[in-house]
């Protein structure tokens, strides 16, 4: 089976379908977790797809670092060495490289720049990135592009994006011909929309099998990031993925469906899970507050999850204030849990065509905040 994508039901802009893969399909709108160095921290690969995950992002620029793609290679490729059999992601490692700053030197030919592991001097550029994106195994494989950090002026990120479109024809012609993987152009722009435009029109015409919105998500803020993607996602081609980088919180996330994303990935649910923080149908719980130390009651009491089943919030917030391990383990289940719960949400409301029902009580609920206190 090759790499193929088929839209179910549309709600609007919102659509639902399925991205199949050799290694299994993709239920979209889909939301990946992150599993920087080849693991979601805190949670066994067996435990990710528990929650309802069909997808897991890895990130080049960590992974070239540390253990080192050939070493991933000689092992059997990231799914083995991982023991996620499931369809991987991986990004390009132009973000990560462009966040060093300083430790950087960017030119035509790529990005020259020193590991923040040892000090040792790496180039990266689009041929290495679809090197070592081959050498992992990925099965949706990112172009190499460069992402400003907004704000910044229309010169600097027309420069940018440019580049990044150069890139993207390299990256192209150096992936080749690789039957049941994939290889996604990025748009970049900011939030210009002549600039948007222009990156669309050049990845259409190299052509790729996914389109990723970049580029947002990186400082312009929430009503900017939805202001580009009322027509970001349209510029695309209709009939291939669409994926929003680096987003997001979940009403970031119900508004990029509502706009025409089928794809989503963050680190925010993990993260939140190791500083005590609980994503929830009601808003976001802050565990580590005093006022559920003697609270018997679960994070949600309509959560399925093993915390919101077995666990109650004075547990939890006990073992967080103690710095145990479950802690980390019980929260970051939940918060992907959830998130996996409301893509289900998302993509059974698209396909009966109530998704204005659903996106409502979505933010119904949150407005109504977390449980009243005991």
């Amino acid at each position: 089976m090759g790499f193929g994508f088929t839209i179910a039901a549309t709600d609007g802009k919102a659509r639902t379908g399925v991205i199949a893969t050799p290694r299994g399909e993709i239920r979209t709108p889909a939301f990946m977790p992150v599993g920087t160095a080849a693991t979601v921290k805190a949670m066994l690969p067996e435990s990710v797809r528990a929650t309802g995950a069909d997808i897991l992002l890895g990130n080049t620029y960590h992974l070239m670092l540390r253990p080192g793609a050939e070493r991933i290679a000689r092992l059997g490729g990231l799914h083995k060495f991982m023991n996620w059999d499931r369809p991987i992601l991986t990004d390009s490692g132009g973000f990560q490289v462009m966040s060093l700053s300083g430790l950087r030197k960017l030119t035509e030919e790529g990005v020259r720049f020193a590991s923040h592991v040892d000090g040792s001097k790496h180039m990266l550029s689009p041929e290495r990135s679809m090197e070592i994106q081959k050498l992992l195994g990925s099965d949706i494989v990112m172009c190499f592009d460069e992402c400003p950090a907004l704000p910044a002026t229309d010169e600097v990120v027309a420069k940018s994006m440019r580049m990044s479109m150069r890139w993207a024809q390299r990256s192209r012609d150096a992936f080749g011909d690789r039957p049941g993987h994939a290889l996604f152009g990025i748009q970049q722009g900011g939030v210009n929309r002549d600039l948007r435009g222009e990156s669309a029109e050049a990845l259409r015409t190299i052509g790729f099998d996914g389109y990723a919105v970049g580029g947002l998500a990186v400082g312009e803020g929430q009503e900017a990031m939805l202001g580009v993607l009322d027509y970001a996602p349209g510029m695309l081609p209709g009939d291939k993925p669409r994926y929003l980088m680096g987003v997001g919180k979940p009403d970031d996330i119900v508004g990029a469906v509502e706009r025409g994303i089928d794809m989503m990935d963050c680190v925010l649910p993990s993260r939140s899970g190791r500083t005590g923080q609980a994503w929830t149908r009601r808003g976001q719980v802050n565990i580590k507050n005093a006022r559920h130390q003697d609270d018997p009651r679960p994070l949600d009491e309509h959560c399925t999850c093993p915390a919101c089943r077995s666990y109650s919030r004075a547990y939890l917030h006990h073992v967080f204030r103690a710095q145990e391990i479950i802690s980390s383990m019980l929260l970051t289940w939940h918060n992907l849990h959830y998130y996996q719960e409301l893509m289900q949400g998302l993509r059974d409301a698209i396909a009966a065509g109530r998704l204005a029902a659903f996106v409502a009580a979505f933010h119904a609920e949150r407005a109504a905040g977390d449980i009243e206190p005991l």
